[in-house]
């Protein structure tokens, strides 16, 4: 350390005192009383220099704001002196609007209107032909005997059949051959038989025969289903296959619910997984079917109201609307009057086509959404946006599912794996769907015209020229012209001929 200096020392205390007391004013007076006269004028200047400024920034302030009213002024009249600009009419396609919500709500007020115009017209020309007795008559002909209830009875042996065969398939009892062999002529009796009673029973309704005929078809469809899983099944087993994906047909990433035990073969060989399969609203089987965690009654007391609303306007609109249109198209179509048989095929074609779209809804929509919520089935994508169809292959493949898909799985993708062509493969399952179609109408009506086979048959040609020349909404137009304009003309030659057959001649 250096030497201590009392000189040094003493001027470093008068330093700092100094600076204290020119921090620390004495007797408490302010600093400003403090400082010298030169100073306090000084000051003065500085607040005057910044009231300057202040007066400055504010008058900058107003003058851009000024100015930007005029520009805005000057923008205004020029955009009310300039008003066009390029752009597209709203219904050019190259416009890019797509909201016509009141294109759509007008068409729907103009097609109430028009048809509650000829509702009217038929109530004032034919008065109220709605009669319930009639209606029940056409199931019940002969009420002591019910041979179309009997029927549907009767399927459960068939059902029994299936199942005792796969369980001794499933043991080894019976081998494939032989289980084949009875597998074919179960379901070979399940068509020919009901088709035979129906024919040679008199009292059985066609409407009767239809809703039989029905049935066994679903259930022919049904089982041949699970004969082939339960054969998919037992070739996995013969490989070691110790556990089975959620499907053999349709492979699915969802999983099966919290709770649900996975059924595997041969344990899903039971009565109440038969009885399941029988009555859930498809026709593929599954061992596992995905399901809903529980029964929402809200929604299923909804589809019960719908169901019985629907049909009740179905037999009143076919009473009151179809049936004198049908009758009075009697006459054109024995004389063979064009003109006439043209007015009257488009005057049956609105209420057939309505009628349809109500039968749409009620089943595909309503019944077999009751069906699935009773059973929790969880699948239930019954139908696509056929709607939408711009090619008649697309409606085909979208307007019922259940049916599309037993087609492509146990059909259409069997014939393509034995080296079938796609062309010969779709015309196979268009000539399997006319059959049923065919089997569904003439049995029940005792009579073979294959209307409703040349109808299914024609879809092959129509469905290349509406996809060869068709597209977009020309597409879609000539489906629903299609659908409108092709069934009621075959219901008129079905009608026609069904009369002149059981009466004689046509009605006036």
């Amino acid at each position: 350390m250096g030497d201590w200096n009392p000189a040094q020392a003493r001027r470093r205390r008068a330093t700092s005192a100094g600076r204290r007391g020119s921090a620390q004013p004495a007797n408490g007076r302010s600093a400003a009383a403090t400082q010298s006269p030169a100073a306090a004028g000084t000051r003065a200047e500085n607040v005057v220099l910044n009231n300057e400024k202040k007066l400055e920034y504010l008058l900058e302030t107003v003058r851009p704001t000024a100015k930007t009213e005029k520009r805005r002024h000057r923008n205004d009249l020029s955009e009310w002196m300039n008003c066009h600009k390029r752009q597209e009419s709203l219904l050019s396609s190259s416009s890019g609007f797509n909201n016509y919500r009141g294109l759509l709500n007008w068409c729907v007020v103009m097609l109430v209107l028009s048809n509650a115009r000829l509702f009217l017209e038929n109530l004032l020309k034919y008065g109220v032909l709605v009669d319930p007795i009639q209606v029940i008559s056409l199931f019940v002909n002969d009420p002591y005997r019910w041979p179309a209830a009997c029927l549907v009875i009767a399927s459960n042996v068939f059902i029994m059949v299936a199942l005792y065969t796969e369980r001794q398939l499933s043991k080894g009892s019976f081998s494939e051959l032989v289980g084949f062999l009875l597998h074919c002529i179960n379901m070979a009796i399940m068509l020919t038989f009901p088709a035979a009673v129906v024919l040679l029973v008199p009292s059985v309704t066609p409407v009767g025969g239809t809703f039989v005929l029905g049935v066994y078809t679903i259930l022919f469809l049904k089982l041949y289903s699970y004969k082939d899983v339960n054969s998919w099944c037992r070739e996995l087993s013969s490989i070691k296959a110790k556990k089975l994906a959620r499907s053999l047909s349709c492979p699915s990433t969802q999983q099966l619910n919290r709770g649900e035990p996975k059924v595997c073969y041969p344990g899903n060989l039971t009565i109440r997984d038969m009885y399941y399969f029988v009555f859930a609203p498809t026709l593929c089987y599954e061992l596992n079917f995905p399901r809903s965690p529980s029964i929402r009654m809200s929604f299923l007391l909804r589809r019960l109201f719908e169901m019985l609303f629907f049909i009740q306007l179905l037999v009143f609109l076919t009473q009151q609307w179809m049936i004198p249109v049908i009758q009075s198209s009697m006459k054109p179509l024995e004389d063979m009057d064009l003109s006439r048989m043209t007015e009257r095929l488009l005057r049956l074609a609105v209420p057939n086509h309505l009628l349809w779209l109500m039968f749409f809804y009620w089943f595909f929509h309503s019944s077999m959404n009751f069906t699935a919520e009773l059973l929790r089935f969880g699948d239930r994508q019954f139908y696509n946006d056929w709607w939408n169809s711009e090619t008649v292959t697309y409606f085909w493949q979208n307007w019922n599912i259940p049916v599309h898909k037993w087609c492509l799985r146990h059909f259409y993708k069997p014939l393509l794996r034995r080296g079938v062509s796609k062309m010969i493969s779709q015309s196979a399952v268009f000539f399997l769907s006319a059959f049923f179609h065919e089997y569904l109408v003439s049995v029940p009506l005792r009579m073979f015209r294959l209307w409703a086979f040349t109808g299914m048959m024609v879809q092959l040609p129509l469905a290349w020229i509406v996809g060869r020349f068709l597209r977009g909404n020309y597409g879609n137009a000539a489906v629903w012209i299609s659908i409108i304009i092709g069934q009621p003309f075959t219901v008129l030659m079905y009608v026609h001929d069904y009369y002149v057959l059981n009466h004689g001649q046509e009605p006036n």
